[in-house]
Parts: C-alpha cells; sequence; structure tokens
C-alpha cells in the first residue's frame, strides 16, 4: 500500500490526531473541512464557499480537482440550511456531481454549522 499524507498550508490545520488528506492507491480521502472563523457571521453561504474554498486547497496539493470528487458527506447543524448549502456546493460542479449524502447533526466541531468531507480519484 502506498500511503502519502496531503497537506495544504491554504486549509486549516488539523485540531486533532489526523490529516487533512491520505492519497492511497490513486484515491484521495479529505477529511471533514469547517470554516470556524466564516461560521461565527451566520452566513451559511459564505460559510459553504469558505469550506469548498478549503477542500480545493487540498486537492490542488494532491494535483487534483473538483471534477476528481466522486464522493461527499455533508454534515449540517440546521437541515434547514440545506437550500442555501445546496445551492453553493452545486456551484463548484458543472457536470457529473459526485455521490452524495447530507446529514443533520447535533453538533460539529467548533460548533460550525457545515462540514464537508470527499473522496477523490486521479
Amino acid at each position: 500500500m502506498d500511503k502519502k499524507v496531503i497537506y495544504s498550508a491554504d486549509a486549516p490545520a488539523p485540531i486533532g490526531p489526523y490529516s487533512q488528506a491520505i492519497l492511497v492507491n490513486n484515491t484521495l480521502y479529505v477529511s471533514g473541512q469547517i470554516a470556524f472563523e466564516v461560521s461565527q457571521s451566520g452566513d451559511i453561504k459564505a460559510e459553504t464557499q469558505k469550506v469548498m474554498e478549503n477542500i480545493g486547497a487540498i486537492l490542488q496539493a494532491a494535483g487534483l480537482s473538483y471534477e476528481n470528487i466522486v464522493k461527499s458527506s455533508i454534515f449540517v447543524k440546521d437541515l434547514n440550511n440545506f437550500v442555501a448549502i445546496n445551492e453553493v456546493y452545486g456551484s463548484f460542479f458543472s457536470d457529473n456531481p459526485p455521490a452524495r449524502e447530507t446529514v443533520e447533526v447535533a453538533r460539529l466541531p467548533k460548533d460550525v454549522n457545515v462540514e464537508i468531507s470527499v473522496i477523490a480519484v486521479q
């Protein structure tokens, strides 16, 4: 198994014992990304935008792009924000969006409103 840690200084550093992403056998597993500073504003669209930009920075560090994403997991504190989150998230995929689930949860790290993780392939 060829396992490589992927890190981007343009995305938040891990807040625990995990990596931003791991590349194994041409598959990139990106840890859940949050936007702590933006979450404090209460603007769910801005928060989602920053989360997706964080994901983009990690993808770029691995030599990939949003087109390489095959699976996303979205965790939200309030499912009433689904439409706004979906609008921003969807703007990152022009064709053939990845498989995805969206789940409402009681609480997220640092009390953010949205966390997104992805799996991408080379």
